[in-house]
């Protein structure tokens, strides 16, 4: 195997900390260190399942004694990105008693009328629990900075006030895959007329979505910017591209591999007498 394919995924798609973002100069239809086509690609990501659940029931268990680790994927991109459907074919990996799914939509009512990271910080995985996030708290410097929602400057303090908010995540033992995924105007343009062509999946159109595409260079903009001013050595953020799903599936399957196996959590040692605990049940 070439050198070059032994580097880990996390390395590859790791966006660089303190540098700004061009979005235009990465590859919305590549495959960095992928399995070579979408046969290959199906087959490697449905390999990697069993090793998932694996970690995923280590943690778990090593929560109840006391380990308080626990992982959070927060999925953002354009729509149609893919973030539903990293949900339906990554997440299926594990046992869904041991995750914590949240959709951010619109905030309602009762979400508007406290600070931003109200709603994110009620959503959080508790120990041993794999969190997933579509859409984030990035969306109150992405929708509400592009629609001008709230003023500029305080658009401005929300930067800092993430970093700060994940900084204490980490601190409390949550590990962070923060994770943007990558497609292109085109790649989005085929997406939406599959919907509007397939009349099962007219739920999932919104005549609104053209509207958003209009503001295309403006995201751009406003991801550009969050990538650059809320990424950390501890929350750094992973781009992957996006275009071909068997890829976006089989990189953030690796990835979540990846930031588990480096947690590499134990099963916690009984604390009762085995040998006394099996001869009681023999009798029984």
């Amino acid at each position: 195997m070439p050198k070059d394919k032994k580097r880990p995924l996390k390395d590859r798609l790791r966006l660089p900390v303190g540098e700004s973002v061009d979005l235009a100069s990465y590859d919305t239809s590549a495959t960095p260190g992928g399995p070579d086509g979408k046969a290959a690609g199906l087959a490697a990501t449905a390999a990697l399942g069993p090793r998932l659940a694996d970690l995923q029931e280590r943690l778990y268990a090593a929560s109840t004694a006391g380990d308080r680790r626990r992982l959070l994927l927060v999925l953002q991109g354009m729509d149609t990105s893919g973030k539903g459907g990293t949900v339906k074919h990554v997440i299926g990996h594990f046992n869904p008693s041991g995750c914590r799914i949240r959709a951010f939509k619109a905030p309602t009512e009762e979400e508007r009328e406290h600070p931003f990271l109200w709603r994110v910080t009620k959503a959080l995985p508790q120990a041993g629990e794999i969190g997933i996030f579509d859409r984030s708290h990035y969306e109150d410097v992405l929708i509400a900075r592009v629609r001008e929602l709230v003023p500029r400057a305080e658009i401005e303090d929300r930067y800092g006030e993430i970093a700060g908010f994940e900084k204490g995540l980490a601190d409390s033992g949550v590990t962070l895959v923060k994770v943007f995924l990558h497609i292109s105007y085109e790649e989005q343009r085929k997406r939406l007329l599959e919907r509007l062509d397939n009349p099962e999946k007219h739920w999932k159109f919104n005549p609104g979505d053209i509207e958003e595409r209009a503001l295309w260079p403006a995201y751009q903009d406003a991801y550009e910017l969050a990538l650059e001013r809320c990424a950390t050595d501890r929350a750094p953020w992973y781009l992957v591209p996006a275009d071909r799903k068997w890829y976006r599936n089989w990189a953030i399957s690796t990835l979540l591999l990846e930031h588990l196996a480096e947690l590499d959590p134990q099963y916690p040692k009984g604390d009762f007498d085995v040998a006394e605990s099996r001869r009681r049940l023999l009798e029984s």
